[in-house]
């Protein structure tokens, strides 16, 4: 590959525990521009992310667990499902990219994740290989750190990156975010250096 992808830590895996974060909800809808959008993740775009994500296997592999294989439908299904249904819980609010001209075809997966403690949400982000370099990363991610820090009771949002993926540190240094530190973590992706970056924005 050419080029890093870019994405955030684990962008698509949703807290296994249940743990309401706010009382209030994000904007289901965000347009961002050139006819890009932010949409709430439904049931109904499960066969959208399972082509985009198979066709994207070599682009998310090097920085994603979950991307060592093409996913069954049956799995893309319930992650779609279990997406309507923590976003109800208040726990992640889990969106898909697309446009309004093309709503069915997913361009890239954002979530804002309640797992990183009390008054905080962490931005998880990837967008299609044939779509980077457009500024939807950080187009995206500018309207969920605005919308997460509008909700009651979150006060910080944090990107999380490996040391090594340099195009997915890109989004949060140009949104203003404050590099924190570097956490030791285990290795669990192919190019992964098990050093990790926390970048931080406040309200």
């Amino acid at each position: 590959m050419a080029h890093t992808p870019i994405m955030s830590h684990s962008p698509d895996a949703p807290d296994s525990t249940p743990r309401p974060v706010t009382t209030g909800r994000p904007p289901e809808l965000l347009p961002l521009f050139d006819g890009y959008r932010l949409r709430r993740r439904r049931r109904s775009d499960a066969a959208g992310l399972n082509a985009t994500v198979t066709t994207n296997l070599e682009h998310l592999r090097p920085w994603m667990p979950w991307a060592g294989r093409a996913p069954e439908m049956a799995q893309s299904v319930e992650m779609a499902a279990a997406g309507e249904r923590i976003w109800d819980e208040g726990t992640d609010f889990m969106y898909v990219v697309d446009t309004a001209a093309d709503p069915a075809a997913v361009l890239g997966a954002f979530g804002l994740h309640g797992r990183i403690g009390a008054g905080a949400l962490e931005l998880g982000y990837w967008v299609d290989a044939a779509h980077t370099g457009r500024g939807i990363a950080t187009g995206a991610a500018r309207a969920l750190t605005e919308a997460a820090l509008a909700l009651p009771g979150i006060v910080r949002v944090e990107i999380h990156c490996d040391e090594a993926n340099t195009a997915s540190a890109g989004v949060p240094r140009r949104l203003g975010y404050r590099f924190d530190r570097v956490e030791e973590v285990p290795i669990s992706a192919p190019s992964e250096t098990g050093r990790r970056q926390i970048w931080i924005r406040e309200r």
